[in-house]
């Protein structure tokens, strides 16, 4: 039989389908009404649900499972040491993606990147300690807010490809502060963590990975579905 994973983020809600260890089907909806019939209508073996915004109980109540419905909180058995001070606090998607990165990467030092409405960065030690990391806004919400807490300037809602360095316009310079200035935040982490783990392994993940996988420096791995992943691999860790 299949396993679910179930992330409800801020903006929508991703899951997984596994057999054994494969992802074999992945998908994305928003608002609890419009979870699809391929979840609605089918039965599985057991389920994982996280969240950083919606109850999970109302998730959970949809899902047909004939084994076990893990919601993912500071109490759940992880596979790798948690040393955040706050495990409370901590965000599932960040633990998800930090539990991912260690499985891809055993016994590596790994820095992950999830670039969704929030911008997180986690690392990940060598020896399957998770460390903590960053909170910062992600691109869509530095550009909001410019518009939000400002009188005149307008709210870029489209991301390009290709940005000007130095702007030369209203529109070319937020794009230009926003996206150049979230370029260097991010090669900047890369090379403070890179000082302290040498031998440093760099993870993308979330809807704006693909902006970044060009524009950081060294080698960079894009592994999109990192989170759902992960949460398989504490559901695994747990039943």
């Amino acid at each position: 039989m299949q396993r679910i994973a179930v992330d409800v983020g801020n903006t929508g809600t991703k899951y997984g389908i596994f057999e054994g260890n494969s992802l074999v089907k992945q998908g994305y909806f928003q608002g609890i009404d419009n979870m699809p019939g391929e979840i609605l209508n089918h039965t599985f073996e057991d389920a994982i649900v996280a969240s950083v915004a919606a109850d999970t109980a109302n998730y959970s109540a949809r899902l047909s499972v004939t084994g076990n419905i893990l919601t993912l909180s500071a109490q759940t058995a992880l596979p790798v040491l948690n040393n955040y001070k706050t495990p409370q606090t901590l965000g599932a998607d960040r633990i998800a993606a930090a539990v991912g990165a260690n499985y891809f990467f055993p016994g590596r030092n790994c820095l992950v990147f999830d670039a969704g409405t929030a911008l997180t960065h986690e690392f990940i030690s060598s020896d399957g300690a998770y460390m903590g990391g960053g909170i910062a806004p992600g691109l869509r919400m530095k550009l909001k807010a410019l518009h939000t807490f400002t009188e005149r300037l307008p709210l870029i809602d489209q991301i390009p490809v290709k940005f000007p360095l130095t702007g030369q316009s209203t529109q070319e310079s937020i794009l230009s502060g926003v996206l150049t200035g979230t370029v260097a935040e991010l090669n900047g982490l890369i090379q403070f963590y890179s000082e302290k783990a040498p031998d440093l392994t760099v993870i993308l993940c979330g809807g704006d990975a693909g902006f970044f996988e060009s524009k950081l420096k060294g080698r960079i791995f894009v592994i999109p579905e990192l989170v759902l992943i992960g949460l398989h691999r504490i559901l695994t860790y747990n039943v």
